[in-house]
């Protein structure tokens, strides 16, 4: 390691006052390295766990993705400098569609172009000077990965977290490939693929399924847990999950030919379930509909070719085309409550895959229903009556009333009918539904993880040994469709149980599978016989802090959370939540939109300099925030290097100072504390750009000290050293470089944090005083009009008036304020003279108790108010140029009833 006086720390390769971060950058980061300052030691013991969203390989970083490292490298600076031991970690989400297609373009294999990919971003990731620890860099299109990929999957599949059915799926033409619900978008009401923007169209195909539902009630319980993740990201999960209570409603139902045996859907043979939030309009039921993939709807379609044929266009519609159309069927269901026989339909508007699959149609209270009666000429029954008497013919009542048509419920109050017909008959039961579906795995595409399944005639799916793991991709064919398809040699195998010709799987994995572990991965990433060290997840998780966009709020977020749920059902982790505090990022911008290739509105890394864009992307705005690209605000970040290098050059260059203190060093010295006290804080809270705030008040501080008098040099030293520190997270060449010069011990990234030499409890109050009597000695100048005061006096209150001022900040939090009685008080304990003007006083206490608890509260006392105004005296000298008196007021004292406590009187010569 480099210590104070190690000649590879001390050869300065800038020899100017001017920074030029390209010329240092290469030197810091080769000391860095050679050091090993960001590996973590495997035997460390619960380290504070850093974690950006690794990067798809696109091919190169964009400004989206530097914001999101700056946050996380910064971040993991200050802890590493806070003491604790950090774990930064760096690796390459590199399966996916996208590398497939873009390798197609270019008559090249994925994974070449992949790798070109990563050696592309590597490189720009280093030359931005983000501290990873890159010997734990991990790769999802390697077999050493993706081969626990395939482990888990069989994992998942031994304890029934895997399905394997016949499914209407939605499909995008262009990619080729199925697309789970979370991966279709919505533009101007048209559902596209997430990622290309085509319409996205259905079809029937046998897929792959992890069975997150059986998760959904933990999934949106956790969710209120989450103490440290954005409410946003909370409420877009709870959405996504959708838990609604209701009531679950059994239905009788028999056809002509159909048979009692059960219809599979969860009930009793011969039932339907449905679901219902509005089980008080059950009398109003005219009839019942099911979804085309019901199983109810397959049973009929084997006997009435009119459902067949409806179900087999239905199911591979897109659902916003289907509209209110429907077959009605010979099947007849049964009225739970009055025995009535209802006709029975399979209707496209009820979908599959929300609640059962089945809807009691009540036209008069439920929209769909009322559309859909309309269209079919269906009866409506009105069964609740609505204050205003509303006519349900025309447009259906939602809301609340009194019950009618109802039989013995007639007159009661919907709300409360609710509950009593729940619990007073047998086939309604209160139930929770959820509108999570299954996760959908299988994609018809290349560049993915193999799905480790045998497909036998005899035997079914079958699950590869685990010693013939990882089943590798073989080589890539161009070709449309899915180029698994096409690898013959490679889907020929035998069955692992029967050993008769079989053919492998050829869907491989949503690459989304691949991120929902990765952090795992990233604490043991040699680690050969498992996929993580399970001690070692024991100790050192959750992830303490991850950093990325709120879009991946579901694809990402909400699948990191299932998969961490799960193993720890299967043994592997003690955890059941992967991620402490979420941050989500801001979008940069570019005249008003977000930067894009395709807009032509891209600014890239390397344009204005690694340090200015890392420094200008963390001191725009909260990290949450968006915030516009310009180039003058660039300039600032730019500007800021060079004044914090220049200072420490110059120190350094001139090193004319002096030994002895005086009160404006005292003053400085507080400054700087208070400086540290509040950046300290402001990375705490992730508010990089109020530290940068922070730092740019000090520096300009320090300036002015030097240029009003010779200053005490360990005093300035101090506070430049103190400007290294608190810069290195967010420009690590800058702040090692600066304190390089100054000769602060070893590397600044290993340092220790800046403390403050004493109580910072009321820097700030001292800070405001300072700030406040400043601009009231501006405004007294600007308004008497005159260019150059000889004489300022500043007379800080009597202490009475502090007393006073006490005392009524104590009294505002009773019944009220008792004027004189706190005079009484004031005069009975000594703090006035007998002498004194009781009206004056009681004035006083009055003009207190209008300003809501007067200055009681933070207040300075007399003595330190005095004490600070005579420290920073100098300021005031500094920027008017007139001899500055500091004195507290006495009784004889002509100013003394103009002062009070926190606002001094103000003469002016």
């Amino acid at each position: 390691m480099g210590g104070p006086h190690s000649d590879s720390q001390r050869i300065s390769p800038t020899m100017t006052s001017h920074y030029d971060h390209a010329q240092v950058q290469e030197f810091w980061q080769y000391v860095w390295e050679r050091d090993d300052v960001y590996e973590l030691d495997d035997d460390a013991v619960d380290p504070t766990y850093v974690l950006g969203m690794f990067p798809y390989t696109s091919g190169t970083l964009h400004m989206g993705h530097v914001r999101n490292y700056a946050i996380t490298d910064a971040y993991a600076r200050y802890r590493r400098m806070r003491g604790d031991d950090v774990l930064h970690p760096m690796g390459w989400d590199a399966f996916g569609l996208p590398a497939e297609n873009a390798a197609f373009e270019r008559k090249t294999d994925p994974r070449s172009w992949t790798e070109a990919c990563i050696r592309r971003m590597r490189e720009e990731l280093e030359t931005m000077g983000f501290g990873y620890d890159w010997s734990r860099e991990i790769t999802t299109c390697e077999p050493d990965y993706y081969r626990w990929n395939q482990w888990l999957f069989e994992r998942f599949y031994e304890e029934d977290l895997v399905e394997y059915e016949a499914a209407a799926v939605n499909w995008c033409p262009d990619c080729e490939t199925v697309l789970a619900d979370a991966q279709v978008s919505e533009d101007d009401g048209e559902r596209v693929c997430w990622r290309c923007e085509t319409p996205v169209g259905r079809r029937e195909l046998d897929q792959w399924f992890f069975t997150i539902t059986d998760y959904a009630e933990e999934l949106h319980e956790g969710l209120d847990d989450l103490e440290g993740w954005p409410e946003g990201v909370r409420e877009i999960q709870r959405n996504w999950i959708g838990r609604q209570e209701g009531t679950r409603i059994t239905f009788d139902v028999s056809h002509d030919g159909g048979s009692d045996d059960d219809r599979g859907d969860g009930s009793d043979a011969g039932t339907v379930d449905v679901f219902s939030t509005r089980p008080e309009t059950i009398h109003g039921a005219t009839y019942l509909a099911v979804s085309p993939g019901h199983d109810l709807a397959r049973e009929l379609a084997e006997t009435d070719d009119a459902v067949a044929e409806y179900v087999d266009t239905a199911r591979t519609r897109d659902p916003d085309e289907v509209g209110f159309d429907g077959v009605e069927t010979d099947a007849t269901a049964v009225h739970p409550l009055t025995g009535d026989e209802l006709p029975v339909y399979v209707a496209g508007y009820v979908l599959e895959d929300v609640g059962t699959g089945a809807v009691m149609g009540v036209p008069a209270h439920n929209e769909r229903d009322h559309a859909f009666a309309d269209e079919h000429d269906l009866p409506i029954e009105r069964v609740i009556r609505p204050a205003d008497d509303a006519d349900v013919e025309t447009a259906a009542y939602t809301g609340e009333g009194v019950l009618e048509e109802s039989g013995e419920y007639d007159g009661v109050a919907s709300e409360r009918a609710r509950e009593r017909i729940v619990a007073e008959n047998d086939a309604l039961e209160a139930d929770v539904t959820y509108r999570l579906r299954d996760w959908l795995i299988s994609r018809q595409r290349y560049w993915g993880t193999p799905i480790p399944i045998v497909h036998c005639d005899d035997c079914g799916p079958v699950t590869v040994p685990e010693d013939e793991l990882p089943v590798e991709l073989p080589e890539f064919v161009r070709t449309t469709g899915n180029p698994l398809d096409a690898a013959e040699e490679w889907k020929e195998t035998t069955c692992p149980d029967c050993g008769a010709s079989a053919e492998r799987e050829t869907d491989t994995m949503d690459t989304f599978v691949d991120s929902s572990w990765y952090y795992l991965r990233f604490l043991s990433p040699d680690l050969a016989d498992a996929p993580f060290d399970v001690d070692r997840a024991d100790d050192w998780l959750p992830v303490d802090v991850y950093v990325g966009g709120d879009e991946h709020a579901v694809l990402h977020l909400l699948y990191t959370r299932f998969f961490t749920k799960a193993l720890a059902d299967l043994g592997l982790l003690e955890e059941r939540e992967p991620i402490r505090e979420l941050k989500s990022q801001g979008t940069v911008l570019y005249d008003g939109e977000k930067m894009s290739s395709s807009k032509g509105n891209v600014v890239v890394p390397e344009e204005y300099g690694a340090e200015t864009t890392r420094l200008f992307v963390l001191s725009a705005a909260h990290p949450e925030q968006d915030f516009e690209w310009t180039a003058n605000n660039v300039r600032g970040a730019y500007d800021l290097q060079q004044t914090l290098y220049g200072m420490a050059a110059d120190f350094v260059d001139e090193g004319d100072t002096r030994i002895e203190r005086r009160d404006h060093d005292d003053y400085v010295a507080r400054e700087i504390d208070r400086t540290i006290a509040a950046a300290t804080e402001e990375y705490e809270r992730f508010r990089f750009h109020r530290a940068a705030t922070e730092i740019r008040e000090l520096a300009r501080l320090l300036r002015r000290y030097r240029e009003y008098d010779r200053p005490n040099g360990a005093v300035h030293r101090r506070g430049l050293l103190t400007l290294a520190a608190l810069i290195a997270p967010m420009a690590p060449h800058l702040g090692e470089e600066c304190w390089n010069k100054l000769r602060g011990e070893r590397l600044v990234v290993e340092a220790d944090w800046p403390e403050p030499d004493g109580d910072v409890g009321a820097y700030q109050r001292e800070r405001q005083l300072v700030d406040r009597t400043l601009e009231d000695v501006r405004d007294i100048v600007d308004v008497a009009d005159i260019d150059e005061p000889d004489r300022i006096e500043l007379v800080v209150a009597a202490d009475w008036k502090y007393r006073a001022a006490e005392l009524v900040a104590d009294a505002a939090g009773g019944d009220g304020i008792d004027v004189d009685g706190i005079v009484d008080r004031l005069f009975d304990h000594g703090a006035l003279e007998i002498a004194a003007d009781r009206e004056r006083v009681a004035a006083f206490v009055g003009r207190l108790t209008g300003r809501d608890g007067g200055d009681g509260e933070d207040m300075l006392p007399a003595d330190r108010e005095l004490a600070v105004l005579e420290r920073a005296d100098w300021l005031v000298t500094d920027e008017f140029g007139a001899t500055v008196a500091v004195r507290q007021a006495d009784a004889a004292d002509d100013l003394a009833a103009k002062a009070r406590p926190g606002k001094p009187a103000i003469r002016i010569e």
